[in-house]
């Protein structure tokens, strides 16, 4: 059976944000928590799935840029993947070589970039 309820602190890293910003979320409203015997925020997973759009995702969509993959440079361990978001934007990701062959990404095939901070991820379509 799916787990129905989080702690906070990993309902965090399931939505991709910090647990600072989970808290205030609950404070603003933003999401809604319940509590255990303890005080402890717990986070419903049916609150993860409204923030995140799709069940076992595990980023905001907010940070999401959907596109076309239009080129990719493997030099050793590291690859550069540069992808062409449906948006009127350029994403260029530094990803390792192994997540490239893991991802199949070439150019031409869609492929989603993932922003947190100062970090780009990609993920296949």
């Amino acid at each position: 059976m799916p787990k129905q309820l989080y702690a906070a602190s990993e309902a965090a890293k399931r939505l991709g944000i910090s647990l600072d910003t989970l808290r205030r979320w609950d404070r603003e409203g933003r999401i809604k928590t319940t509590r255990d015997h303890g005080n402890r925020r717990l986070v419903p997973a049916r609150e993860i799935d409204r923030l995140t759009g799709e069940r076992d995702v595990h980023f905001s969509a907010r940070n999401r840029f959907r596109g076309t993959v239009t080129d990719v440079k493997v030099e050793g361990l590291i690859a550069q993947v540069e992808l062409l978001v449906d948006e009127p934007a350029r994403v260029v990701a530094i990803v390792t070589a192994d997540a490239v062959d893991e991802l199949g990404l070439e150019a031409g095939k869609p492929a989603t970039a993932v922003v947190k901070a100062t970090s780009v991820m990609v993920q296949d379509s």
